[in-house]
């Protein structure tokens, strides 16, 4: 099979599912979609919403290593699509050449990046609702911090089908409540050789603001390697979710196009 494999890694809070349109976008135009889901989580299945309880524990190491693992396994270098904590992973493993390019949207910060400041600590995960190992959100949280460029009704429906806990070990790799951030959460901003990257953000995100996506943006500006930033006006951190996620797909399948990576590995 010679189609040109693209892994989907959602971040956290979002279950595998959450990447369902993005799987048949792609398909449509002939990419080979895959959506592994995190260690113990169902490939893009309802599952994965009814069964948090297999996250728990899951650390920043663990889930690198699962798509590091996933990627070396194509015949192909595959395009990594990331959002959030999986745009963070999509940089890392363009970086050690594993990915013939990589998209992270609305990215977690890499390296000396800082999260956002201020009140309300967003990231603080004792902010929520959960167990000793998960954080839940409530759906007027999640209103609140992911979707809230939508109508109540439209981010009640992302909630019940896309929203689950995240496990509190990832969200303290992270560097959330004044943890110290995992070494792992990182990227090779010098690699000259690696694929392009193309960094997402919304401009009324309040989980990974705008200005933290542009700060990364500025990282990797010593490097002659392609890396673009796209700036989305009036979109949240549901952007890959909510009734904008079209626009979102679409420009990045035209990004892929425009830097060469072709539905079929063998196009040219």
């Amino acid at each position: 099979m010679d189609r040109t494999p693209v892994v989907f890694v959602q971040g956290a809070w979002l279950n595998s599912l959450s990447w369902e349109s993005w799987v048949d976008r792609f398909a449509s135009r002939g990419f080979r979609a895959v959506v592994p889901g995190w260690p113990g989580q169902a490939d893009a299945s309802p599952d994965a919403h009814t069964s948090p309880e297999t996250l728990a524990g899951i650390g920043l190491d663990a889930l690198t290593d699962h798509y590091a693992a996933i990627a070396r396994s194509f015949d192909v270098p595959p395009v990594i699509v990331g959002h959030s904590v999986g745009g963070l992973i999509a940089q890392h493993l363009v970086g050690l050449d594993v990915a013939r390019a990589a998209v992270a949207i609305a990215p977690a910060p890499v390296n000396d990046v800082p999260s956002a400041a201020g009140p309300p600590r967003l990231w603080a995960p004792e902010q929520y609702g959960g167990t000793d190992d998960l954080v839940a959100l409530s759906a007027e949280q999640f209103h609140r911090l992911f979707a809230n460029t939508e109508e109540p009704a439209e981010a009640h429906r992302l909630f019940e089908r896309y929203v689950l806990p995240a496990p509190r070990r990832l969200l303290t790799d992270l560097g959330c409540a004044g943890s110290a951030r995992s070494p792992r959460a990182a990227a090779d901003i010098a690699n000259a050789g690696r694929g392009p990257l193309l960094l997402v953000s919304g401009q009324e995100d309040r989980l990974v603001p705008d200005s933290v996506t542009r700060a990364v943006y500025k990282e990797y500006g010593d490097s002659t390697a392609v890396t673009d930033l796209k700036q989305f006006a009036d979109r949240g951190h549901s952007l890959v979710v909510d009734r904008g996620w079209r626009d979102v797909a679409d420009h990045v399948l035209g990004w892929l196009d425009a830097h060469g990576v072709h539905a079929r590995a063998t196009e040219v």
